[in-house]
C-alpha cells in the first residue's frame, strides 16, 4: 500500500474501502481559483432536503489527476468568457449510505417537486437514480455546469442539476437549440480535457484514466 494512504479499512456493504490521506486529493479552488463552487450536499438544496452525511465543508475535492483535467477545461472555456461551476465532486461513502437510508423512508418527500416530480420515490432504486455505490466516491468524478465568467450566471442547460428525469439525458431533444448547444459545449470541453460523460446526466463527468478505479473512499469532505 502506498505510504500516503492511511492504514485502515472501513467496511462498506461487505466490501473494504481504503481511506486516503489528505495528500491524495486536492481542493479544486486551490488549483483553479476562478472556478465557481456550489456544493449542494453541504446544504439543503438537494433531493434529500438537508445536509448530507460526510460533508463537513462546502469544498470540491478531487484526485490530483482529475484536478489537472478540470484546470485544462477551465482554461479552454476562459477563452470564450466562460467557466465551470461545480455542484459535487468527491462524495464520501457515508453520503451514499445516507441517500440509501433516505430512499427507504417513502413519506419523506421534502424536495420532490423540484428534483423528482415525475418519479415515485419508491422507484428511485429501480430506475437507477439511487444506488449503494457511486463513482463520485472514487475521487475523479464531478457534477458541473457552465457559467459566464463576468456575471457568474449559469448558462441554461435545459434542466436543473440532479433533476431525475429523461429531460436530463444529454441526448434529450425536447429542449431548445441553445440549451442543446450548451450541453454539447460542456460535453465537448470536458471530453477534450480527459473526461467521460454519463448518458443519463448532462452534468456528470468522470476522468477516463481515473487513478482509483477500484477504491471507494470514506473520509469526509472538510
Amino acid at each position: 500500500m502506498d505510504m500516503r494512504m492511511i492504514l485502515g479499512f472501513v467496511a462498506i456493504t461487505g466490501v473494504c474501502a481504503v481511506q486516503a490521506s489528505v495528500s491524495e486529493f486536492v481542493d479544486i479552488k486551490s488549483r483553479v481559483p476562478s472556478i465557481e463552487t456550489e456544493i449542494r450536499y453541504f446544504g439543503e438544496d438537494n433531493f434529500v432536503g438537508k445536509r448530507i452525511d460526510g460533508y463537513l465543508a462546502p469544498k470540491c475535492l478531487l484526485s490530483q489527476a482529475a484536478a489537472r483535467g478540470v484546470m485544462k477545461a477551465q482554461q479552454t472555456l476562459s477563452e470564450f468568457g466562460l467557466g465551470l461551476k461545480v455542484f459535487d465532486c468527491y462524495r464520501p461513502q457515508p453520503a451514499v449510505d445516507h441517500f440509501v437510508r433516505w430512499a427507504k423512508v417513502l413519506d419523506d418527500k421534502k424536495n420532490k417537486a423540484k428534483f423528482y416530480p415525475d418519479v415515485p420515490k419508491s422507484e428511485l432504486f429501480e430506475r437507477g437514480y439511487i444506488a449503494a455505490r457511486s463513482g463520485h466516491s472514487r475521487g475523479s468524478t464531478l457534477d458541473v455546469t457552465l457559467v459566464d465568467l463576468n456575471t457568474k450566471q449559469e448558462l441554461n442547460m435545459g434542466s436543473e442539476w440532479d433533476y431525475f428525469s429523461p429531460v436530463s439525458w444529454p441526448s434529450y431533444q425536447g429542449i431548445s437549440a441553445s440549451q442543446r448547444a450548451n450541453r454539447m459545449l460542456l460535453a465537448h470541453v470536458m471530453r477534450q480535457s480527459g473526461f467521460i460523460g454519463l448518458s443519463e446526466e448532462w452534468w456528470h463527468f468522470t476522468l477516463a484514466n481515473e487513478p482509483h478505479k477500484d477504491q471507494y473512499f470514506s473520509f469526509p469532505v472538510q
